[in-house]
Order: C-alpha cells, then sequence, then structure tokens
C-alpha cells in the first residue's frame, strides 16, 4: 500500500468520480471499498438513469430540459425543502458532467418507452449501473488510483478542524493511516437495520433494502458523533415499493413494481389507502415506499384483472394468478370477503371514459373514498393478479452539512481537509422525496468538485 495524498472512503459513483478527478489532477489517490470486489460500486450497481439538463438534444437525450424546469420538478417532489444553491450547482453541473461520463467510458443507449419514459429527462446507462461502475473502475486503476477491496472504514479522527487519521481494516488486520486530505462517498446508513429501527421504530425490521448491504452508515456516524454538522432527517429516504417476495438485501431496481397506477392497492385488512392513480408514475413512484410503510405490518397488495397486465414492465417474480377475486384474496392471505368487497366498491364507483395508459386521462372514480383519479377503470375481466408490495429502501437522507464546494462543516466552520460527496451528502439537496435519475446526478457531480477541491489542497 503506498502512501496516498487523498483517500476516499467508498466505492460507488460518487467516490469514483472523486478519485478519477482528484487522480487526474496528478495526486495519488487510495479508495477504500467496505465490499468485495464482486459488490463494488454501492448502490450505483443498481441505478439505471443520469437526469440531466440539457439547452437542446445531447447524446441520447432528445429535446431541451432546462435549468427551471428541472428545479421546479425538483421542487414539486421535495416540496420546497431543498437547498438552492446547491440543487441548482447540481442541475447546472449535470449538462457538462455527460459528456464528462462518456470521456470516462460510460455508454449511454435511449430510454425504453412505458410507465417511465424519460427520454427528454434522463440518459440511460447502456448495461445499467454495473457497467458503469466497471467503466469506472477502469478508467481510475489506469490512472493509478489504488483500490482496496473489504476494506471498511472504521474511524476518521476529527481534530479540531482537520482530519489526521483514518483507520480501516483490510486482510484481516487494522491499518490506519494520515493522508493530507480525505473525501467521504460511503452513502448513507440504510444497510443497518439497528439504525434504521432507532429512526423509524420497530416496523423498521420489516423493510427491504434495495441496494447494497454495505452501506451502513459508520463513517457518517463516527463523524457525527465528533461534531461535525449533520443535514437531514433521519426518517427520510428514497423508499419504492417493490415486490413483498424481493430478498432482504440487494434485489436492486428489478424487484420494482410498477403496476400500481392501474391497479386497487389495499392493506393487510383488504383496505384502500390511497389514490393510486394521483400523477403519471415517474412523478409518483417514489412516495409509495413510505405510503406501505405506514400500513400494518408494512405489508400492501396491488390487485389487477387481465385488462392491465402488459400495461407495465414486467415483474422479476410472477403475479399470484387466480380466476375470482376471493380466490385470489386467499392465495395472498387476505380476507376474501373483504376484499370482494373493496374491489366492488371501487368498481361500482367507476365511471365511462376513455383510458390513457401513458397520460393522465381523468378516468376518475366517484363518490369513493379515497378517490382514483386517473385510470380508474373496474376490475372485473379474469384471471386476476396480485402483487404482494414492501418499502423498498434506496437511500437515507441524513447525511454531513457541506457548502458549495463539498466541504463538510464542523461544529465551528469547514473541516479543513474533508470534503463529502453522493448519498452522504445528499440531504443537503434532497429534504424528502425523490426525483428519478437525481441521485446519480448530485453523486457525479459532488463527486467531481470533491475530487477537485481535495486535489487543489493538497
Amino acid at each position: 500500500m503506498s502512501y496516498p495524498d487523498i483517500v476516499v472512503a467508498g466505492g460507488g459513483n460518487a467516490a469514483l468520480c472523486a478519485a478519477i478527478t482528484a487522480a487526474e489532477a496528478g495526486k495519488r489517490v487510495l479508495m477504500l471499498e467496505a465490499a468485495p470486489k464482486p459488490y463494488r460500486g454501492g448502490n450505483s450497481r443498481h441505478t439505471r438513469n443520469f437526469r440531466c439538463m440539457h439547452d437542446g438534444p445531447l447524446s441520447v437525450l432528445t429535446g431541451t430540459y432546462g435549468e427551471d424546469e428541472y428545479y421546479n420538478d425538483l421542487l414539486l417532489v421535495t416540496k420546497g425543502n431543498t437547498d438552492e444553491r446547491l440543487a441548482r450547482m447540481a442541475i447546472r453541473g449535470s449538462q457538462e458532467s455527460q459528456p464528462w461520463m462518456e470521456a470516462h467510458g460510460v455508454r449511454f443507449q435511449p430510454s425504453l418507452s412505458g410507465t417511465l419514459s424519460l427520454s427528454r429527462t434522463n440518459a440511460f446507462f447502456l448495461g445499467g449501473g454495473k457497467a458503469l461502475v466497471n467503466a469506472y473502475y477502469r478508467t481510475a486503476e489506469a490512472l493509478g488510483v489504488e483500490v482496496l477491496y473489504e476494506a471498511p472504514v472504521t474511524h476518521i479522527e476529527l481534530d479540531r478542524d482537520r482530519i489526521t487519521r483514518v483507520d480501516f481494516t483490510h486482510g484481516g488486520a487494522r491499518h490506519s493511516l494520515s493522508p493530507p486530505a480525505v473525501v467521504a462517498a460511503s452513502g448513507g446508513f440504510q444497510g443497518n437495520i439497528e439504525r434504521l429501527v432507532e429512526a423509524w421504530g420497530p416496523e423498521a425490521e420489516n423493510f427491504l433494502i434495495r441496494g447494497t448491504p454495505y452501506n451502513r452508515g459508520d463513517v457518517l456516524f463516527n463523524l457525527l458523533g465528533q461534531g461535525v454538522q449533520s443535514i437531514g432527517d433521519p426518517t427520510q429516504c428514497h423508499a419504492v415499493a417493490i415486490d413483498g417476495r424481493a430478498p432482504k438485501f440487494d434485489g436492486g431496481i428489478v424487484t420494482r413494481l410498477d403496476c400500481v397506477p392501474f391497479s386497487v392497492v389495499v392493506n393487510k385488512h383488504g383496505d384502500r389507502f390511497y389514490n393510486e392513480g394521483e400523477d403519471v408514475w415517474p412523478k409518483r413512484y417514489a412516495i409509495w415506499g413510505r405510503l406501505v410503510a405506514a400500513e400494518p405490518e408494512q405489508v400492501a397488495y396491488s390487485i389487477i384483472d387481465s385488462k392491465s397486465k402488459d400495461l407495465f414492465m414486467p415483474s422479476v417474480f410472477p403475479p399470484v394468478t387466480a380466476d375470482t377475486i376471493p380466490e385470489l384474496a386467499g392465495k395472498l392471505g387476505l380476507d376474501p370477503q373483504k376484499l370482494a368487497r373493496t374491489i366492488g366498491t371501487f368498481n361500482a364507483s367507476c365511471r365511462p371514459g376513455t383510458f390513457h395508459p401513458t397520460e393522465l386521462d381523468g378516468l376518475a372514480t366517484e363518490g369513493l373514498t379515497p378517490p382514483k383519479t386517473n385510470w380508474a377503470r373496474p376490475i372485473t375481466e379474469p384471471p386476476f393478479y396480485g402483487y404482494s408490495l414492501r418499502p423498498g429502501v434506496t437511500f437515507t437522507y441524513l447525511g454531513f452539512k457541506v457548502d458549495e464546494t463539498a466541504q463538510v462543516q464542523g461544529a465551528d466552520g469547514p473541516v479543513e481537509n474533508l470534503w463529502a460527496a453522493g448519498e452522504t451528502m445528499a440531504g443537503s439537496i434532497l429534504g424528502q422525496g425523490y426525483l428519478a435519475g437525481f441521485g446519480m446526478t448530485i453523486g457525479t457531480v459532488f463527486g467531481r468538485i470533491a475530487g477537485r477541491e481535495a486535489a487543489r489542497y493538497v
């Protein structure tokens, strides 16, 4: 192990962008990735796309997507709970970052059509997030970045306004380094169920974690415990409704279910609890994780009939199928009579109209609470299908407070030689809610800023 100028704690998109940028500035960089090599890359392995501002057609992106429209989209999902200065930095930086990504090995492809039609706003990675991660690792290693796998950081010593030591384990031994500069890019704490329970209560035991189990928040809580300023609510996170049969960790994006807008969603008691047709799916998919989390035993069920079976991305697990609603209820573990009444009441509230699966069609229920305001068609044509839903946490929003140079803020001002990027500081911008592809935007833009500023400091 050589003596580095900069230690980067983490191994995902933000960490790689920081490491590559610093190495291109001529600095010796050591990355400490907690995961084994086959699982390197954190949650970035499971990503699909990058939300990108552009003033005209750019690579695979169509039309235009200006700064104000992008920012307004962010305001809608965060309900204004963001830092405008940092958010606009991320948005503006995305346009310049897209060609940088291509120049460093990332390949893009046109977006798929369907319920997540994002060809104007989001650039999709050819080969998905794992291809992006592999491309960046090849680039980093060609630049001389040293990478240690299975090397979790256990402690970062903060002495007044300076980091003086980084402790980590590797190869069954403890190690310490005192690098001139440090970049923290080790994600949130969603991989630590005990921490989730502290924040959410015992219901968090029922959450599924979509991403890596290696994002345990150890660096985050270690530094917060030494007085580094935090930002973000520990109960806020990017969470979506995923297939209840998904594994506890690392199921990834394929476990997401996109059937909700065309379905009736009930809780374990067979009751509806939210408007399934509130808006187009790209603007609502990220609220359903929290909605399901608030229901008894953190479980819900999405019910459709044969008319809707092919209107959304196929599920990784086949749906539960039955010829009648009571039979379907029995297979799902629900009260057959109660589910039949709920579906019957819903069907009776549907009104004639024209159904448009890809746009708000105004095909709404009448006299039903809660209403369904779009895509409300009677569920009457067998076979009937059901999916169980669970909250699937992608990443938590509690993080370090940073300034516009990604420098971490201590109790009495900036920590002189510490920068942060990615999910570990995303709470500075994402106070709540989520905008598809924006996590990669934050990681890329602030990863590059953190790498640049750390290199300048050394």
